[in-house]
């Protein structure tokens, strides 16, 4: 192994990772640094296993068949309490990403006018019947935007309407089968349902909660005691990723041709240009490094998760929040890798946003926050919605 030689005790425990991805605009950082050599240099060498259903990573990554893998936020949160699943402890590395998810409506759902939340609250009143929504995994991202957008609107998601679990890619083809009246889902499947013209886009996942967070870095919390320099590495190496899919235009380009590969995404490389070279006037697009800001495991983006698991009912009292928050995400750890990297680190473990509904989450006081939702599900468990 040439490249990055740690001093004594302080190299990777472990050299070969297997690591899963989805095939998502958002894998970037992970196949780049395995094509530019940014693990090479740590150390480490990535093998790189493409997954086709977040169930399916979700289950390889606990039984240890991946050594880390590019995560669902919520999925992450979602095993370490134990919502649907037996409890595993579970750790959040970094934050790979920022937006780049999209709520879409059937193209007969556009037809008749709908633009928006309120016009689908309005057609839901006009034309009642159980309307039927696609997400990808139910303690996930594209769930809580989805919920969230819909509650935002007066519509109760899961009294008013059917909620399924479909694999990303095939959000557009069962779109058009008419199997669904929408879908939240990642890039580049929810722009190729609208270049297919099956269906509208109406919300981009940023307009939910701009520069929300995407896919984490995740790993079982054994793993990360075990391999602390390993993980330490592979976390500097897409550090050093993804401030260089950042750095330029170009860049992005090269890594859409990559991405394009059959062992990638497997999609037209115009695509996904469109998803990591968004056009003037287009919502805003993936967003992987921002200075540092965009990778860090903020405390407040994992308790955030947690209220809205326990506004959809999906935990049935109260966590400790910030005490999970503290035992996923290791930002201490990170900070260690940005050191090695060169990577600026916020002085806070915590930061303030203001999501589509005005609210303003803080992390501050995450259990009146959960229980100031006009909107909810807090005294109802709704484990049938996890697969």
């Amino acid at each position: 192994m040439t490249g990055f030689q740690g001093a004594g005790s302080d190299g990777p425990e472990k050299e070969t990772l297997r690591i899963g991805f989805m095939p998502l605009a958002d894998c970037a950082p992970l196949v780049m640094a395995s094509v530019l050599g940014f693990d090479d240099k740590y150390g480490i060498k990535l093998v790189l296993e493409k997954q086709h259903s977040w169930s399916a990573m979700r289950d390889r990554l606990t039984s240890g068949a991946l050594d880390a893998a590019q995560v669902l936020y919520g999925l992450l949160y979602g095993l370490q309490m134990g919502i649907g699943s037996p409890a595993r402890d579970m750790a959040v590395l970094m934050n790979l990403n920022q937006n780049g998810q999209a709520i879409v409506l059937a193209r007969a759902i556009a037809a008749a006018g709908v633009r928006d939340g309120a016009g689908l609250a309005a057609l839901m009143r006009e034309q009642p019947r159980r309307y039927t929504f696609a997400h990808t995994f139910p303690t996930g991202n594209h769930a809580m935007w989805l919920c969230y957008w819909l509650a935002a609107a007066g519509i109760d998601p899961l009294a008013q309407t059917r909620l399924v679990t479909v694999p990303p890619s095939q959000m557009a083809a069962n779109l058009e089968a008419g199997h669904m009246d929408g879908f939240c889902a990642g890039e580049p499947w929810s722009r190729r349902a609208v270049i297919e013209a099956s269906g509208v886009l109406v919300a981009p996942s940023s307009q939910v909660w701009p520069q929300h967070p995407g896919k984490a870095l995740g790993t079982r919390a054994d793993f990360a005691a075990r391999h602390p320099h390993t993980c330490r590495a592979l976390v500097a190496a897409l550090l050093e990723t993804a401030r260089w899919l950042d750095a330029s235009p170009t860049n992005r380009e090269a890594a859409a041709e990559v991405l394009a590969s059959p062992a990638y995404v497997h999609a037209d490389v115009g695509l996904l240009r469109s998803c990591l070279l968004p056009r003037r006037g287009d919502f805003p697009g993936l967003r992987f490094f921002g200075d540092g800001e965009a990778t860090f495991p903020w405390l407040s983006d994992g308790m955030w998760f947690l209220t809205q698991q326990r506004r959809w009912g999906l935990l049935r009292e109260e966590p400790a929040y910030l005490d999970v928050a503290r035992s996923v995400n290791r930002v201490a750890l990170y900070r260690e890798a940005a050191l090695l990297a060169g990577v600026a680190v916020p002085s806070s473990d915590m930061r303030s946003s203001r999501l589509m509904d005005g609210r303003v989450w803080d992390g501050s006081d995450p259990a009146g926050y959960a229980a100031s939702f006009a909107i909810h599900q807090r005294d109802a468990v709704r484990l049938e919605l996890v697969s």
